[in-house]
């Protein structure tokens, strides 16, 4: 494993706490059936990955995000992409927000249809 996905990981690790801190389901390294997401919140069908530089600047990458972007809206899964140094800085109030959104949807004030309009 390369430096940057032990990286990715360990930021992902930070933000699975975070979650689960927070009474939130996730499972990582999910399977949506299109691609491996990092973390997968079931509760809202969100994915969250947590992206290193490559997802911005590298033109490949970023054509390929695309791509499994398509297929998992398809099949009923929303992608949060958070840069790994946003999900260190502001990792409690991502989870804060997830968790309202995780709420409302259990709650079924918002439909996960309804999270792309």
């Amino acid at each position: 494993m390369d430096t940057k996905n032990q990286y990715s990981t360990k930021v992902a690790k930070v933000l699975q706490n975070a979650f689960e801190k927070r009474g939130i389901k996730v499972e990582m390294e999910f399977f949506d059936g299109y691609k491996h997401v990092d973390l997968f919140l079931p509760e809202a069908k969100i994915n969250v990955e947590v992206d290193g530089d490559q997802h911005l600047i590298n033109a490949e990458q970023i054509i390929r995000d695309f791509s499994r972007e398509y297929y998992s809206e398809r099949a009923g899964y929303h992608t949060l992409h958070i840069p790994n140094a946003e999900a260190l800085s502001y990792c409690e109030k991502i989870a804060d927000a997830l968790k309202e959104i995780v709420l409302m949807c259990k709650l079924k004030k918002l439909s996960t249809q309804k999270l792309s309009s």
